[in-house]
């Protein structure tokens, strides 16, 4: 039987959408379930301002009467024009390993695409940098990390048969921190910053940081990325759709800022590992997700980096070492072992360079975007 390509407009349609990926993964212990809240959200205007600014459709792909993948189509015109370039976005694809399933969610992209004059489409991608992207094309026996995604190894091998080719990869590491890493740095960290004349910030509160430094916070993540693929510069509706979504429900000890002269000169934003109290939650808060999480939240094991930034006039000073220097001494002291970086490009030397004093680490996973000409 064909595959019916349908736009998602309706309610049902919005679930389904949501529900595929908890059908397509159940079982797979890998695989960390995200809040279904957080994913009506995402295709969601009311919620997700990115979807006021940039052309998008969702689809569903039905056979046999049964909803067996789902793909977003976007255009982020900021970004096409920053690059000069002219991509449609593949967005959050999920499809059982089928060729005629995954061609006909392709083909809705690339129509799409056409329709608006694009000559490239590249992808799994986000509305914008902050969002998850990439497909996982190696570590498919690693537990995901929450900003990271996760995926079948039949995902990347239909996206090869159809010619895509890779266009960037992030590589993802597994830090483990050693007595003789946290000894060095209780020697080091005081003796740099003081010579540098930078000043590590006492945060009490997700609202001081709030009040008094996100916006210099996103204008040192707007300046330090910059020059990254896909990266596009945030204004204030957007900034505080990542600020609900990401750093008020942070652990505010575990947010590391240094400050030269009372300006920002970095940041590095650790969570604590949430992928297996998420796993026992299924995607629910209620009626006992929540307590999962907040137990995950006191005393973790593992932190992810979620994002760490540094201001370009102090680049001189490490200041991305620094920070997390900063953040590996909490974690130690609340009795944690292991960082988990949640994405890096294979060709940020500089971001790489912040792990290199680290002698036992794994890069155990790899993310990849895909781009392909549109014909």
């Amino acid at each position: 039987m064909a595959v019916e390509i349908r736009e998602v407009i309706s309610k049902k349609d919005k679930k389904a959408f949501v529900e595929l990926p908890y059908k397509i993964y159940k079982g797979n212990k890998y695989w960390v379930p995200p809040l279904r809240m957080d994913e009506y959200h995402f295709i969601d205007p009311k919620y997700n301002p990115a979807l006021r600014k940039f052309k998008h459709k969702f689809f569903l792909a039905i056979k046999d009467g049964k909803v067996v993948g789902r793909v977003g189509a976007a255009i982020n015109h900021i970004y096409n024009d920053k690059v000069g370039k002219k991509y449609v976005r593949i967005i959050k694809p999920e499809f059982y390993d089928d060729q005629e399933v995954f061609d006909a969610l392709i083909k809705a992209v690339e129509d799409f695409g056409r329709e608006h004059g694009m000559n490239l489409i590249h992808g799994p991608l986000g509305f914008t940098n902050l969002d998850t992207q990439g497909l996982l094309v190696e570590g498919f026996d690693y537990l995901q990390s929450v900003a990271s995604v996760y995926h079948l190894p039949y995902y990347k091998d239909h996206f090869e048969r159809l010619g895509f080719e890779k266009e960037n990869d992030w590589v993802e590491l597994r830090i483990t921190i050693t007595e003789d890493v946290i000894e060095k740095g209780e020697k080091l960290l005081p003796m740099i910053e003081k010579r540098f004349g930078l000043e590590l910030l006492k945060i009490n509160s997700i609202e001081e940081i709030k009040d008094r430094y996100l916006d210099q916070l996103f204008d040192v993540l707007n300046d330090a990325f910059k020059d990254l693929p896909y990266v596009m510069p945030f204004d204030e509706e957007l900034k505080q759709y990542y600020t609900k979504k990401y750093i008020e429900i942070l652990n505010p000890r575990y947010i590391k800022v240094l400050l030269k002269d009372g300006e920002l000169a970095g940041f590095t934003i650790g969570l604590p590992s949430l992928s297996e109290a998420l796993q026992k939650a299924k995607g629910r808060l209620l009626p006992f997700g929540i307590f999962h999480i907040r137990k995950a939240l006191k005393k973790p094991k593992v932190v992810d980096i979620l994002l760490t930034g540094a201001n370009p006039k102090y680049s001189k000073f490490g200041i991305g070492a620094l920070v997390i220097g900063e953040l590996q001494r909490e974690l130690w002291n609340d009795g944690g072992r292991y960082f988990e970086t949640t994405g890096i490009f294979e060709t940020n030397q500089l971001a790489l360079s912040n792990w290199k004093q680290y002698k036992e680490k794994i890069q155990h996973k790899r993310r990849r975007v895909y781009v392909k000409e549109l014909k």
